[in-house]
């Protein structure tokens, strides 16, 4: 199985630089080019299943991606919960670990847990390829999870629309492509 994993486009809070996590934003002008972008890269796959964040920016950034996709969409695949701080100017140096469990959001284990879920639920032999259209902070925590890893998230370059691309060879998972745009 490959599994890709996409980043939403830009969204307006990205151009705002505020904090948006479960806050349901909808993609800039530019937002609609990176997944044209996105597009260019995944033309010519075949997927066997698309699922999305239940997040606007993600299934908006799926269909223009994939003309025509069908998709399941799962609150499982959510960016990190920021709590009160939505919609409120982003400063990651204040918020020690990605902890906004002061705010009541979520941590970093919490989202994991969630994504970890997630991934339980996929069957490596049911599909050749699967597509996953999330946030920065799932792609990261995929990541680590398929990986069996912590790579700090400051040691990663995830744009909007970064294609993340997982390969399954029947015993574990492998980092096959980290494509920027």
């Amino acid at each position: 199985m490959k599994l890709y994993v996409i980043r939403h486009g830009e969204s307006e809070t990205n151009l705002k630089n505020v904090y948006s996590g479960w806050m349901d934003v909808a993609l800039t002008e530019k937002g609609f080019e990176d997944a044209k972008g996105a597009q260019k890269l995944l033309s010519g796959i075949q997927f066997d299943k698309i699922y999305t964040s239940d997040l606007m920016r993600a299934k908006k950034t799926a269909e223009t991606a994939i003309p025509g996709c069908v998709y399941e969409e799962t609150p499982l695949l959510r960016e990190i919960n920021v709590g009160n701080l939505a919609g409120k100017p982003a400063n990651i140096a204040h918020i020690k670990n990605l902890d906004f469990t002061p705010y009541n959001g979520e941590n970093c284990e919490m989202v994991r847990a969630r994504l970890q879920r997630f991934l339980d639920a996929l069957n490596v032999n049911e599909h050749q390829n699967v597509a996953v259209f999330s946030h920065a902070g799932c792609l990261r925590e995929i990541l680590n999870l398929l990986l069996e890893t912590t790579i700090p998230g400051k040691s990663l370059i995830c744009q909007n629309c970064t294609v993340a691309i997982f390969d399954h060879n029947g015993e574990r998972w492998r980092l096959h492509s980290w494509i920027n745009p």
